[in-house]
């Protein structure tokens, strides 16, 4: 890419989205092109092909999407696997026809089976059942890359796949309806915290500011909202055992593994797609402990064994990208207290 290149950059407001635009500013990239969904709605395939026949451009980041984490996959299944799709086909399908040179799709590692081998390696794909919680977005995932791929085999596209491990940062998505296990628990521990100092002003500044996913009266007593969300003075209730390992990845360094890619290397050079992650994983039960300390929550932690755990364990393979000549940077802890700081910012 040239520092004037025509970048467009789809989902551009979410948490990878931002992230990648920020970083090609820093980079020196000075156009970049960006529309919000309600300049632009993806799902609408006549709107799509009009974006690109006027805007041309040269290279795609497509990291728009409907996420969320067990209990959003499992409430709005059906927008997850339509919105998805279409979204990715109608961007897809238009950088091929209105000239893209390359376009990046951002995937996700749910697309592997619930029992795969670890560390998961690119060529488990397609190699056993996915998780149930989150099927419908896994198969949404899974078609796009099929996509790509063929898009590449038969018209001679350029499009990149990434899959990239559980991923937090600045900018994440802190609903508890819909978010991930990480940002909920930077949450939850905060609002613990908070309730602990008996802090009721910022906690409904806070409950005012980030929407919880679900109707509350904050003229009732915090005491009773947060206790909907399993917060209490003394303890905070961990959805499931505690016991899945998960492989958390720090937003930054996904779009520094982007961008080296699309800088450097055509499709390929990378074959169907690559994973992007860290090579190590923790506990949910370990997670939760070190954003306590984080935090500085003083109080117990509890489990809620009547919720799921979901897939046991998901640490990627990440050989591909680092014979490529790219790793990670930020280590865990770093990580978080950078993202804490973003949320008490923000």
């Amino acid at each position: 890419m040239d520092k004037t290149s025509r970048i467009y950059v789809a989902g551009h407001r979410g948490l990878v989205g931002s992230a990648i635009v920020r970083m090609l500013q820093s980079k020196g990239y000075t156009n970049i092109i960006t529309r919000a969904s309600a300049e632009l709605d993806l799902r609408r395939q006549l709107d799509v092909e009009t974006f690109f026949e006027r805007e041309r451009p040269e290279y795609v980041f497509f990291a728009a999407g409907k996420v969320g984490g067990i209990l959003a996959n499992n409430t709005y299944k059906a927008e997850f696997i339509y919105d998805n799709i279409i979204m990715a086909t109608n961007v897809i399908h238009s950088a091929y026809r209105y000239g893209a040179k390359k376009l990046l799709n951002l995937g996700s590692s749910c697309i592997y089976p619930k029992f795969a081998p670890q560390p998961i390696k690119e060529e488990y794909l397609l190699t056993g059942v996915l998780e149930p919680t989150n099927e419908p977005y896994a198969i949404a995932k899974i078609a796009v890359i099929k996509l790509c791929r063929y898009y590449n085999e038969q018209y001679g596209a350029n499009s990149l796949s990434v899959m990239p491990t559980n991923l937090y940062g600045p900018n994440d998505n802190f609903d508890l309806e819909t978010c991930h296990v990480l940002p909920a628990l930077i949450r939850k521990f905060h609002l613990a915290k908070l309730l602990r100092q008996k802090n009721y002003d910022e906690i409904k500044k806070d409950l005012n500011k980030f929407p919880v996913g679900f109707s509350l009266n904050l003229n009732l007593n915090p005491d009773l909202i947060l206790e909907k969300l399993g917060i209490t003075s003394e303890y905070l209730l961990l959805w499931g055992s505690g016991e899945p390992y998960r492989e958390f990845l720090y937003v930054n360094d996904l779009v520094d593994a982007c961008i080296f890619l699309v800088e450097r290397y055509n499709a390929k050079e990378i074959g169907e797609f690559a994973n992007i992650g860290t090579g190590e994983d923790i506990k949910i039960k370990e997670l939760a402990k070190l954003i306590k300390e984080i935090v500085k929550y003083d109080g117990e932690i509890k489990h809620d064994l009547s919720k799921p755990d979901g897939t046991p364990r998901k640490l990627l393979d990440i050989s591909k990208i680092k014979s490529l000549g790219w790793k990670p940077k930020t280590n865990m802890e770093e990580g978080i207290k950078r993202t804490y700081e973003w949320y008490l910012l923000n």
